[in-house]
């Protein structure tokens, strides 16, 4: 797998580099696409690849390994940390979501009440589409 492919960076995005970088990578692994142990590009490789500042990726690691969602030894690269990792960014993204839910649900003038029904009804149409 080329995990160089897996990231795609936007100049035109309003968010810094770094986060873009940082965001793909936790949604990587909360999907469960990047296991635990999963070598990551050097911060060089990926700067590189990206045709971004080595700078930048350095900084999206740093603050991935601060987190604990990659771990990286000096001189042997970073990898994808523990797999309890896992579960905590699978509540990020969930947290994520609703924000993003929210928000949405406001600029549409959506009650709260109205916002719990659209996200009872989502969840019943997945039960559905499971059984």
């Amino acid at each position: 797998m080329d995990i160089h492919s897996d990231f795609v960076i936007s100049r035109a995005d309003g968010r810094p580099m770094y986060m873009q970088i940082i965001e793909q990578i936790k949604q990587h692994i909360a999907l469960g696409d990047w296991p635990p142990g999963m070598e990551l590009p050097s911060i060089r490789q990926l700067a590189v690849a990206l045709r971004i500042s080595v700078i930048t990726v350095k900084r999206a690691y740093f603050e991935l390994e601060r987190d604990g969602v990659i771990a990286t030894q000096h001189g042997k690269g970073s990898v994808v940390a523990s797999a309890n990792v896992g579960p905590q960014l699978w509540d990020e993204e969930l947290s994520s979501h609703l924000a993003h839910a929210v928000r949405l649900g406001a600029l549409l003038g959506l009650s709260d009440d109205q916002l719990t029904e659209r996200l009872r009804a989502a969840a019943d149409q997945l039960a559905q589409e499971l059984s």
